[in-house]
């Protein structure tokens, strides 16, 4: 590997310098890789004597040689600011993380296409969980890519469902990308990674989880992404700091509002009161993100359906139904076709509209 990739790997293993710091560093001295070799002398007339002194020591047992090894054994990938694939989006916000490491196909992966995030809290009620899935789905089948933060409750029903649907998901950790964290999420973490989706990190591999990285991470996922959508949250939900640096990155906020009564909801409905635009129907979706249809009839593999599932299509066809007309004269096939279209709404060719009614998607 050469010079420029070890200053920047180097640095970013180096706590005491860290995206805003960088940046002074790297316009005092011209280059990442003058400051790199940089003595003393020199590092202290932009760092404080102490910091500039630590990182001289550092930087003289840092053993790049075995770390890039290292890297390679668990197939994780350097992208650092110079490079030509490093995500535009996130050398555009004021404080780009020195280098990002990446396990996945990183090259195969459109950073310039349809991108969301979605988050929320971790104990999502039974109304987060099914709104995540059902807003999931119809970006899912209209080309988004689904970003979030691996967490658990929405964060995870948002990369399960974005895999369920055949989509693309990033996860964006606040530790080093070969550690999983929470554990619970490991099946899900490698799904992800079977799947054509990345986990992507700005922490050195075989970092921990430490108080204050997640919401350096969070950053992230609002920077690689059109548009933020937090689900639920109370009001001291990280939700809420990933939509603010939404916010102040440019990007849309939206917000699913709920129950003036339900913690879950704090989150939302502030940022609502705040000037998030709020999602109340599916067709809030589909209008403010610019959805036409999103999977025509012919793009179901009908293959894949058992034939109570393809009953139910065929009823659809025409138009939108609610439960007792798609049920009619179903008889003892009942509990099945009821089977049938709970399985049909989780692979998400069809939809529950407002008034009940479902819909191909």
């Amino acid at each position: 590997m050469d010079i420029k990739t070890e200053s920047y790997v180097a640095f970013s293993h180096f706590l005491g310098i860290g995206p805003i710091k960088i940046q002074a560093v790297k316009k005092y001295f011209g280059s990442i890789e003058n400051a790199y070799k940089a003595p003393v002398s020199d590092l202290s007339k932009v760092l404080r004597i102490k910091l500039a002194q630590d990182f001289v020591d550092f930087r003289k047992e840092f053993d790049f040689k075995s770390i890039f090894k290292k890297f390679k054994e668990k197939n994780i990938s350097i992208i650092h600011q110079e490079n030509k694939n490093f995500p535009k989006n996130l050398l555009n916000i004021a404080d780009p993380p020195i280098c990002i490491y990446v396990k996945g196909d990183y090259d195969s992966f459109d950073f310039d296409g349809k991108i969301a995030s979605v988050v929320g809290t971790r104990m999502p009620t039974q109304y987060g969980q099914k709104t995540t899935k059902d807003i999931v789905y119809t970006l899912v089948g209209a080309g988004f890519s689904i970003i979030s933060g691996l967490a658990l409750g929405i964060d995870s029903i948002a990369h399960s469902s974005c895999l369920e649907s055949g989509g693309a998901t990033i996860a964006v950790l606040g530790c080093g990308v070969d550690i999983v964290y929470p554990s619970s999420n490991k099946n899900l973490y490698q799904e992800i990674l079977n799947n054509n989706g990345l986990i992507i990190s700005e922490f050195p591999p075989g970092m921990t989880v430490l108080k204050g990285l997640f919401v350096a991470r969070n950053r992230l996922i609002s920077a690689l992404s059109n548009a933020v959508i937090v689900i639920e949250g109370s009001n001291r939900s990280g939700s809420l700091i990933t939509a603010r640096y939404a916010a102040d990155q440019g990007k849309d906020v939206y917000a699913v509002p709920g129950s003036i009564s339900s913690r879950m909801s704090e989150a939302p409905n502030l940022l609502i009161k705040e000037g998030a635009k709020p999602i109340i129907s599916m067709e809030d979706l589909i209008q403010e993100f610019n959805i036409g249809r999103i999977k025509s009839i012919s793009k179901i593999d009908k293959s894949k359906l058992n034939k109570f599932e393809k009953k139910i299509i065929e009823k659809l066809k025409e138009n939108a139904k609610n439960t007792d007309e798609i049920l009619e004269k179903q008889g003892k096939d009942l509990p099945l076709i009821l089977q049938a279209l709970t399985s049909l709404e989780m692979k998400g060719y069809v939809v529950k509209g407002d008034d009940g009614k479902y819909s191909i998607t």
